[in-house]
This record gives structure tokens, sequence and C-alpha cells, in this order.
């Protein structure tokens, strides 16, 4: 059992060995293209993608927790419509608490000037996922009962990792903030996230409901210094390969490997192993969404899409695709535009425009209000394969 906050040094990569290790290069990719790809759309668009990826990313983070959720499911339970299956509606119920949870995280950053390494904003997040949970969905498989944003009251072992003693959690995620607050420059703190990823989850702070919360705030961490956005999600990359995640997780506990390990009580190597993976998993998550979203090869997939529903539904007509791609563009149009840009006559564009929102393929917020592009999980196999792939079946 770990009592000192000393035992889980090193907190942070040594400059040179970060160098040395092509850490600090990898920081710098990740920080480039991210920042390209925030650019590839407009910030409207962008907002109908995060939109899609709250779920994308409760789908995945439920898959890390061996608790699948099907797309579908999650879309009917957005609706209020739960399975009648009680452990079914309970993985529904969970996957709703983490999106909401997320879009609420995604509030307070955007409202107030937030530390994210403050132990107080872990609570914060744990708090806002479990309190959207029926008292019986808080309950652990060993029978202890989870209450929202409390730290845990017992001492335990995950695996062969035996977690820090219960009553030193607050001093072991002081010393956490202390050090990965303090992280400077965008390539330095990005650092800090990978770092603080592994950390974080090492301390186990919660009862239950670690692993999402460590993603979660390593999300907010890369949202807080303009990186991360509603673009990409990197638990889509862990969630990938989860035994390899899970290995990683493991083999950064272990102990320091002799002389020329760093000078900390855990591995440095391991760590550093650890940062590597993290920053190539998000720079894989980017380089995806960058393909996803190049503009010439978006306009023949939804081609594609807009082909195939004219000749499924009779309201959809092939003159959509020109002001649906426009629509991707401008981030947002008046329902006039949309329906001059069709070429059609009016009383024809007015009963297109009709079938495109049922068809959820435009939204709007209002019965005669601004017009955007619309994400239904029926469109996503076209728009964007492979980022959502079990939607498709």
């Amino acid at each position: 059992m770990y009592p000192e906050p000393h035992q889980f040094e090193p907190l942070l990569l040594r400059e040179a060995e970060a160098n040395k290790e092509g850490v600090l290069a990898l920081a710098g990719e990740v920080a480039a293209r991210a920042l390209t790809l925030k650019r590839m759309v407009h910030p409207a668009t962008e907002a109908r993608i995060a939109q899609l990826l709250r779920s994308v990313n409760s789908y995945y983070s439920n898959r890390i927790e061996g608790q699948h959720t099907h797309p579908h499911d999650i879309e009917r339970a957005l609706k209020k419509s739960f399975s009648k299956e009680p452990d079914k509606a309970r993985r529904q119920r969970v996957a709703v608490a983490h999106i909401a949870a997320q879009q609420e995280m995604e509030g307070w950053l955007s409202a107030e000037k937030i530390d994210v390494y403050a132990p107080e904003f872990l609570l914060r997040l744990h708090e806002a996922f479990y309190r959207r949970l029926k008292p019986e969905d808080r309950v652990t498989p060993e029978g202890d009962t989870v209450i929202p944003g409390a730290w845990r009251d017992k001492n335990v072992g995950v695996g062969r990792h035996v977690s820090p003693a219960h009553a030193s959690i607050p001093a072991f995620l002081e010393r956490a903030h202390e050090v990965y607050g303090a992280a400077s420059g965008l390539d330095g703190q990005l650092i800090a996230c990978a770092c603080a990823h592994h950390r974080i989850a090492w301390v186990h702070p919660f009862r239950d409901g670690n692993g999402r919360v460590v993603r979660l705030q390593s999300q907010a961490a890369l949202l807080n210094i303009g990186v991360g956005s509603g673009l990409w999600a990197v638990s889509r990359g862990f969630a990938r390969d989860v035994d390899s995640y899970y290995g990683r997780l493991a083999d950064a506990d272990s102990s320091r490997r002799g002389d020329y390990d760093g000078r900390g009580n855990l591995s440095e190597a391991g760590l550093i192993s650890f940062a590597r993976y993290f920053l190539e998993t998000c720079l894989d998550q980017i380089t995806f969404m960058g393909e996803m979203l190049a503009l010439d090869q978006f306009r023949e997939r939804l081609h594609g899409y807009v082909v195939l529903r004219s000749e499924q539904s009779k309201g959809i007509r092939r003159d959509a695709e020109l002001p649906l791609y426009h629509l991707f563009l401008a981030g947002e149009v008046t329902r006039g535009e949309f329906k001059q840009m069709t070429g059609l006559g009016a009383r024809t564009a007015d009963d297109v425009l009709a079938a495109l929102l049922k068809a959820g393929l435009v939204e709007s917020d209002s019965p005669k209000g601004a017009l955007h592009f619309g994400l239904p999980l029926e469109a996503l196999a076209y728009y964007f394969p492979r980022l959502y792939p079990e939607a498709a079946q």
C-alpha cells in the first residue's frame, strides 16, 4: 500500500529524455495536426459533429469498460426509449449519463476558467456522471454503493497493481495537480496530459468509474489547451485495441527498472512508453478525421449517399446534393437559400426540404429557423466510413 505521493514519481518526463525518445517531436506533430483539423470545417458544422462524437465517445468508453451498447440502443435511449431487458436498459442509462456528463463538462470549459488537474475537477466529473444514474446503477459488482463525487473510502487492488491507501488520495492528487498544472508550452502541456492519464488512473481515486473519469479529464485537458475539439476523440483510439490500452497502462505501473530508469519509484521508461502511445493514439485519430473531412472525398461520399437515398425515398432528389454540400461548408443557411440552391420550383423544393428534415439529413432548431447539416446514424457509413461502423449494422 502506497501512503506517500513521492511513491508515484516521476510524474513527468525529463525534457532530455522526451527529446531523445521522440516524444517531444510527436507532441509537436499532434498540436500542428489538431490545429489544422480544426480549420477544416465551419464552427456550426463542428458543433453537429461534436454532438455525434459524444455518442461515439460514450459507445467506445462503454466498450473499454466491457459494457457493449449498440449505437441504435444509445440513439433510442437519447429519445427516452429504453429496453425492457434490465441489463440492456442499465447500459443505455450509463451511455446517456456519459453523454450528458461530457456535454456538461464542455459547458464548464466554455463558461469559466477551469483548472482541469485540480482534484475538485475530478470530483466534479465523477459527480456529473454518477448523479445521472439510478441508485441501482451505482452499485459495484462487489455490492458497494458508489457515492457521486466522493473519493473511495477503502483500499483496493486492480489486477497486480495495489492502489494508494484511500486516506492518501487527496495528497497524491494534490501532487499531480502541482506538477501537471505547472506544465508550460503547448508541447509540454500535451506531454503532461499524456502522463496525467496514467498517473491519475494509477491512483484509482474512486470506488468505481475511474476509467471514464480519467478519459473525460484527458478530453477536458486537450480542450483546455486548444488541441482538442469536437472533431475527434482519443477514447475511440483506445477502444480500437482495448487489450493494448490496458496493457500500456499496466506496463507504466511498473517499478523502476534499475539505475538507468529515472530517479523515481516508478519506471520512467514505462511512462515514456505510455506517453508515446497516448500521443500516437491522438495523432491517429486526428489523421483519420482529417481524411474523413477532406472536402473532395467528402463530396464524393455525399454524392453517393444522395443518389442512394433518391432511389430509396420518394421525397429525396439528387438536386439536394449541392445545397447539402454547401450547408456542410457554410454551417448554416436560411430555408430560402437552401431551396433556391436546389434549382427546383417552389412546391417541389418545399417537398424536398421536408423530406430531408424528416430523414435528419437537415436539421433546424425551429419550424422556420435556419438550417444545419444533419448526421443521422443511417448516413454515417457513407459520410464518415469507419468512424462508427457499428452504427451501420
